[in-house]
């Protein structure tokens, strides 16, 4: 018997299967009949959807893009976290840490795909920016940041994150601990924060995270 699928619930399946083989085979090893085979429908439903394979990446990367605001917006909520942990938890919140997740990211960087680069960073910054703002306005509430330009400190380590933390896995134990102390060292000086009061917060979070 035929199984007819809701359009939000179909397109939904085909980014699954499609994100789970662009991470097992690779973006380019993986052709539209892959998809297709793996699902079981035809050809026209999945053009109904998507009208090419780059169309489905630029689809991943939305989800995506959504799925890390969301999770980072959960994480900026716990005012049960002191105010630093949650900081730097937010920021880790919006990398991507599964195979999938990052064939698509290889995808995004590359020289050809530099419109969808900067259409992901657009929409992560406009997405985390006031997120990341009202914990920064809370950290200067409490005495322990202090500038006069919070929302243009929160996109200048969001972009430096964001450069620096890209591939960090790939990177030697000494060049990743020289990217996190780099990190914090900026971090301090944009939020106007004493020196050295990161460090203890932020390098438990990353040794947790499996970063380091």
């Amino acid at each position: 018997m035929r199984v007819v699928k809701e359009a939000e619930e179909r397109k939904n399946e085909i980014l699954d299967v499609a994100e789970r083989l662009f991470g097992e085979k690779g973006f380019d090893n993986t052709s539209t009949n892959d998809i297709l085979e793996e699902i079981g429908i035809a050809r026209g439903t999945l053009y109904y959807h998507f009208k090419s394979k780059e169309d489905i990446l630029d689809a991943m990367i939305e989800r995506m893009t959504e799925q890390l605001l969301a999770k980072a917006t959960a994480i900026a909520a716990k005012s049960e976290i002191p105010i630093l942990q949650r900081i730097t938890l937010t920021i880790l919140a919006l990398n991507v840490n599964n195979e999938a997740g990052r064939e698509v990211m290889k995808q995004v960087h590359r020289p050809q795909n530099a419109l969808m680069h900067q259409k992901l960073q657009e929409k992560l910054l406009s997405g985390v920016n006031p997120i990341m703002t009202g914990l920064l306005l809370e950290g200067i509430e409490q005495g322990l940041c202090h500038t006069d330009h919070p929302a243009e400190a929160i996109e200048m380590v969001m972009l430096y994150s964001n450069t620096a933390f890209d591939d960090l896995m790939e990177y030697s134990e000494a060049e990743r601990a020289e990217k996190i102390d780099a990190f914090i060292y900026n971090t301090e000086r944009l939020f106007g924060m004493e020196c050295g009061s990161m460090r203890d917060v932020i390098l438990p979070v990353f040794e947790k995270n499996g970063s380091l």
